[in-house]
């Protein structure tokens, strides 16, 4: 039986190289001379520094074409609330999603079966994997899926014959 895998990926390698890019740009800007402003990852968080929360927002503006620029969607981002750290600065803190979520998946799953499509959705781990008897009928749940969720980015891979 047919079958595919619906799961939601980042590349690490580009994200990373993405964050030393923006790290660059914010160094050589002349209105970050002087400061501490910079961009860590570690893991999949990302960790904003800087010295006001208006440095922070023109990090996020030099850090988000970045990342655009090398194919990641910024979908994945959950950004985090402002936090005071000593004196005047300030950190934010963008977990990066990876993977797709329980609800998500559940939410992918129900879709599926009131669809009425010949086809069946299960969880697999961080991933929904969708099979059915026909290629036509995988290629229908991959419209309705991307049709009807749309604030999330979604891969469809792993594709079975």
């Amino acid at each position: 039986m047919p079958s595919f895998d619906i799961s939601s990926e980042v590349d690490m390698v580009a994200l990373r190289n993405a964050v030393e890019g923006a790290n660059r740009k914010i160094t050589n800007r002349y209105d970050f001379k002087g400061s501490n402003a910079v961009v860590e990852l570690a893991d999949t968080l990302l960790t904003l520094h800087a010295d006001s929360d208006f440095q922070i927002e023109q990090m996020m503006g030099i850090l988000l074409p970045e990342m655009t620029a090398k194919k990641i969607d910024v979908r994945c981002l959950d950004q985090g609330a402002l936090q005071k750290v000593g004196g005047n600065r300030v950190k934010q803190e963008i977990r990066v999603k990876v993977g797709v979520e329980q609800d998500l998946a559940k939410k992918i799953v129900k879709l599926i079966k009131d669809g009425k499509l010949k086809a069946q959705a299960s969880i697999q781990g961080d991933s929904v994997r969708v099979t059915g008897k026909k290629r036509d009928d995988l290629q229908d749940c991959i419209a309705l899926v991307r049709k009807e969720i749309t604030d999330y980015p979604l891969q469809y891979g792993n594709f079975r014959d």
